[in-house]
């Protein structure tokens, strides 16, 4: 079908067009004004997203920004949500609810439950673009109603941040107190193991005593190392003096042998002047010789006691030395084991080191979720309250006006087109062409038709083949070909 075909089609049935569209148009106006009237009231709050001052973390931690809203809506459009708003507004005492839900679930399930679903129909949540700020809308047929409907969400929303928040922080505050009380039974323990030991040890600064030790220690050696020297050197002198007493240093020094040396030369000397003047058995020399027998025999008194006196020297240093080094493998001993008993107690240090670390990690992330657990602030800021709306925001009359005029030109469009098609009529030389399929011979325009403006109105549409025009231009009939 042409448009002019349409035209044509709606042109003769234009009753039944415009009856349709102006009863679609009708219901739409008498149903607007006997729908109940719903009011719209609107509570704004903003999300902020910087640092909480008391976990010094965002408050979004890594979740983008659009996440975090979309979070955020969907939180306050959830029954946890929908029961503490049911709670705030006494709505589980209303006996009319209590009615509607016997009847609805023959008093079956969760009263509170079935209330939180039925407020939140009504509810509306949208997060605005590009901002941190979320509108929370609430429809009812009371604008008193839904105002505080509006306000009592925007409050249950940040007192259910709160307890999103402090909840959480005030189970690992319970968490970290136990593990804490085991920390801090765990470091007295070390405590007292260590206290312990070094009673048992009589060690209570390691490193002091072990220096004193060591002190002592290091003094031993250098004295055991000086005496070794000395015996060596005393029992090298005394093998001298054993093998030649005489040429020993000892007695080469020794100033009474030198004295008596000195008077053995004397005596020797005086002797061979006497034997020069007197002969042998001359009481002189006789004396002289007895003399010289008597300073030899000194001599050799006054050597055999060097010799004695080197003996006991090289004994007293042997003993000395023997003494020190028993004192100095007591005292190594000794240093040995108090190493061993640092190295015990360091041990032991660091276990009380180690669970002190622990609680005092412990000490201060419980000092901090107990912070968090008693803290009452949220980042969300109520930026407007609802207010009772003044006109309602259904049902639009001129909206659903234009709506019932766009649905109802098109349902008497459609309806019209219907009854065309089930009652077809000749409404031009193209209609006879299509239906009996002969060509057409001309056209006599009735006897109270007007020529229109359009000619395709005119029902006279030149049929196909070579149309002849007339010899009269104001002649309206027209003859068409016959081949």
């Amino acid at each position: 079908m042409s448009f002019a075909d349409f035209l044509r089609v709606l042109r003769a049935r234009w009753v039944l067009a415009l009856t349709t569209l102006l009863t679609i148009i009708g219901l739409a106006l008498v149903g607007s004004l006997l729908w109940p009237k719903k009011y719209t009231a609107k509570s704004v709050v903003m999300v902020d997203m910087k640092v909480d001052p008391v976990a010094g973390t965002p408050s979004i931690g890594v979740m983008p920004s659009a996440a975090y809203l979309a979070t955020q809506v969907d939180i306050i459009e959830s029954g946890h949500v929908a029961r503490k708003v049911v709670r705030a507004m006494n709505l589980a005492q209303s006996a009319a609810m209590r009615e509607e839900w016997a009847s609805a679930t023959r008093s079956q399930g969760d009263f509170e439950a079935w209330l939180a679903e039925r407020v939140g129909k009504n509810l509306k949540v949208a997060a605005a673009r590009e901002s941190n700020v979320i509108e929370i809308e609430y429809e009812s047929t009371d604008p008193n109603f839904s105002a505080a409907l509006a306000n009592a969400y925007a409050r249950a929303y940040i007192d259910s941040t709160v307890q999103f928040k402090t909840a959480p922080a005030r189970q690992y505050s319970d968490f970290f107190e136990e593990r804490a009380r085991l920390a801090r039974q765990k470091m007295e323990a070390a405590q007292a193991k260590l206290s312990a030991a070094q009673q048992e040890r009589g060690i209570v600064v390691t490193d002091e005593r072990l220096d004193v030790e060591t002190t002592k220690l290091n003094d031993l050696s250098a004295q055991l190392t000086s005496l070794r020297g000395v015996v060596a050197d005393a029992s090298s002198r005394r093998s001298q003096a054993a093998a030649n007493a005489d040429v020993s240093p000892e007695a080469m020094n020794n100033a009474v042998i030198a004295t008596l040396k000195g008077d053995l030369a004397k005596q020797e000397a005086l002797l061979d002047q006497s034997l020069e003047r007197f002969g042998e058995q001359h009481p002189t020399i006789v004396e002289l010789r007895a003399a010289i027998a008597s300073t030899r025999a000194k001599i050799r008194a006054e050597v055999g006691r060097v010799s004695s006196s080197l003996s006991a020297t090289s004994q007293i240093s042997s003993s000395r030395a023997a003494a020190i080094q028993a004192a100095y493998e007591e005292q190594r001993q000794k240093v040995l084991k108090m190493k061993q008993d640092r190295n015990d107690l360091l041990v032991l240090e660091r276990e009380v080191d180690a669970a002190q670390r622990v609680f005092d990690a412990i000490q201060a992330r419980q000092s901090q979720m107990s912070l968090e657990g008693s803290n009452s602030q949220t980042n969300i800021v109520v930026l407007g309250q609802a207010t009772a709306p003044v006109s309602p925001s259904s049902p639009r009359l001129a909206l659903n006006l234009v709506l019932a005029t766009i649905v109802g030109g098109l349902i008497a469009l459609g309806l019209t087109m219907g009854v065309e098609f089930m009652d077809r009529k000749v409404r031009s030389a193209t209609d006879i062409i299509t239906l009996v399929e002969l060509p057409v011979i001309g056209t006599l325009p009735g006897p109270r038709t007007r020529a229109s403006r359009l000619p395709w109105l005119n029902g006279s549409a030149r049929p196909p083949g070579n149309a002849l025009k007339p010899a009269s231009s104001g002649a309206s009939q027209r003859f068409g070909s016959l081949g």
